[in-house]
């Protein structure tokens, strides 16, 4: 493992620069090396992996001092993350961690995730990288009580590292009453959102819809998933990797005989 005074860490969301949940990620990792953050001037959740190609990508030095130099940048979480690695940083970083996002990224809500995009992009760069997460949409969310965790992911990441071609989707429960339980490795649940639309009219009595919706959980009995974990006060981490193929329809898709050559 890397003495602290040779790592470099790339910090990033999809809340903004201003957010909570980005200071207190800095906090927790500033002990462990030197940080660069870059992170949207405004908020950017459910961007997913997109990056901008129709309008200029600009970036503003927000502060800079000893083992700290903060950007903020127009883009989103991925365009943050592409020019720090290929344009701000002078070596690639040791790790990038993504948050920690005012709200869950858990189950099915990692495909539309800035947060966790940041963190796959990271991993396609042969980087290892962590996503965290609280179940609290609030810009005053609170995360004194997850913050220890954090230090506890990362100082074992860190040692013991992270598997090649994966990242790590951290969620952290938020229960005033409760305090977690701990820490458990899981599968990502199955779920969906189901989407509703608002349908509102403006001053100028122009029609206009606002997206609404609840997530239906699949599989609310399995102990093994995120969202059992988090319903029951435990930290769920859950390893991510980008290969999208579906291993199990390849025999069957096999079986239509239309490969040529």
């Amino acid at each position: 493992m890397k003495k602290k005074e040779d790592r470099l860490f790339l910090v990033t969301n999809d809340d903004g620069i201003r957010a909570r949940g980005l200071e207190a990620l800095i906090e927790v990792v500033r002990p462990f090396g030197e940080v660069f953050v870059i992170a949207p001037e405004e908020g950017q959740s459910g961007m997913s992996h997109a990056i901008t190609v129709k309008h200029p990508i600009r970036i503003r030095k927000v502060s800079e001092e000893e083992g700290l130099v903060r950007y903020s940048s127009n883009g989103t979480p991925v365009d943050c993350v592409k020019l720090a690695l290929h344009k701000l940083l002078k070596r690639k970083p040791d790790m990038i961690l993504s948050g920690i996002n005012h709200g869950s990224n858990s189950s099915t809500s990692i495909i539309y995730s800035g947060t966790m995009a940041a963190a796959i992009e990271g991993c396609m760069n042969e980087i290892p990288s962590i996503g965290f997460s609280l179940l609290d949409y609030s810009p005053d969310a609170k995360f004194g009580s997850v913050v220890k965790y954090v230090e506890i992911i990362l100082r074992r990441a860190l040692e013991k590292g992270i598997t090649e071609d994966t990242c790590l989707n951290v969620n952290f429960p938020v229960n005033s009453c409760h305090k977690i339980k701990g820490i458990r490795i899981c599968r990502q649940n199955k779920g969906m959102w189901k989407e509703e639309f608002d349908h509102r009219t403006d001053p100028q009595n122009r029609d206009y819809y606002w997206l609404t919706g609840e997530f239906h959980n699949l599989e609310p009995e399995a102990p093994d998933t995120d969202e059992w974990a988090l319903h029951h006060n435990y930290v769920s981490i859950v390893p991510v990797h980008v290969d999208l193929t579906s291993y199990r329809a390849l025999d069957q898709l096999r079986k239509w005989d239309i490969e040529s050559g």
